[in-house]
């Protein structure tokens, strides 16, 4: 008994001097004349004999708990949820950039590809980018050019932008996003430079894009030169209820087959959802839906979203489609 009461005295008076007093395994092993090795094995033992007891203790104001749950609901590899202070989308939108581009400059390595789509939530992040120095890194465009080609939200001079923030190489795609028929589209993308790009694409290690809408106020119809009101009623007669990367997809995340499908010059969404790191950067009501199909379908693995987005998320969970 004594010799049990000794033991664990020595275990905890190793486990102050490393937790406490932060002391090193060697140190505390020259201070108590005990190799580095065995102090290791007594610091386990500690923690046996919860002598030790860890607990993770949250940031003070985040939303560490239903971030947790939608990651285990959607099975994603993480969620990142922002408390926004405004209801608007482009507020949420301008406070989810920061986020995501914290996200994205901590999964770099140095030798990545980057692809991306365009858009508002995907010029926040790219706004928000810390200049870095990663020569290696690639960062491609998934889709052709969309609006006006001197807009801050079209994808060339979002992908041009990003790698000039990432100190990176950027590869373009130099035609459209969207044609005006399937002749057009197939002579564009056999044309080596789109071919090459849009496999790269394909390839990629991260990805980050936005989710878009078939409404009013979205980047993908303002304008409306990308486009007709009579295409967009189609679409949405076909159960279409958002896109990635001019890809549309349906309640539960499957690609929806319709006739302007074959005049994108882009990445398809199987090859998108194969990527194994997809950011997806979306929030507000009016995207709540899109969100969610993306979400079920398995299109993002990693989601940006305000936290009463994140809430009616959790609120009306379904399992993932399989």
């Amino acid at each position: 008994m004594a010799n049990d009461l000794e033991f664990k005295r020595l275990l905890y008076k190793l486990a102050k001097a490393y937790y406490d007093d932060g002391l090193t395994q060697q140190q505390i092993g020259e201070r108590f004349g005990l190799s580095r090795i065995r102090v290791s094995r007594l610091l386990r033992a500690a923690r046996d004999e919860r002598i030790v007891q860890i607990s993770i203790a949250p940031p003070q104001e985040s939303n560490t708990e239903i971030e947790r749950r939608l990651e285990e609901v959607y099975g994603l590899k993480e969620a990142l949820v922002v408390t926004c202070s405004g209801h608007d989308t482009s507020a949420i939108v301008s406070q989810l950039g920061p986020v995501a581009a914290a996200r994205l400059a901590r999964c770099l390595q140095g030798s990545e590809v980057v692809a991306l789509s365009w858009g508002t939530a995907v010029l926040s992040v790219v706004n928000a980018l810390p200049p870095m120095d990663l020569a290696n890194v690639r960062v491609v465009q998934f889709l052709g050019g969309l609006g006006e080609l001197e807009a801050e939200t079209h994808g060339a001079e979002l992908a041009r932008r990003m790698a000039q923030a990432l100190g990176a190489k950027p590869r373009l795609i130099h035609a459209p996003g969207i044609v005006k028929d399937t002749i057009v589209r197939d002579a564009l993308v056999m044309d080596p430079q789109v071919t090459d790009t849009l496999e790269l694409a394909g390839r990629a290690d991260v990805a980050l894009v936005g989710i878009g809408v078939l409404a009013g106020g979205s980047t993908l119809l303002v304008g409306g030169n990308t486009l007709t009101q009579e295409e967009v009623r189609d679409l949405k007669a076909h159960g279409v209820v958002g896109d990635i990367a001019l890809q549309f997809f349906d309640a539960d995340g499957r690609k929806v087959d319709h006739p302007i499908n074959h005049r994108i010059v882009g990445t398809d969404l199987e090859s998108i959802k194969r990527i194994s790191r997809v950011i997806g950067v979306a929030g507000g009501a009016e995207k709540l839906q899109a969100i969610r199909a993306a979400l079920r379908g398995g299109l993002i693995n990693v989601l940006v979203t305000d936290d009463r987005t994140a809430a009616q998320l959790l609120d009306q969970a379904a399992p993932p489609m399989p």
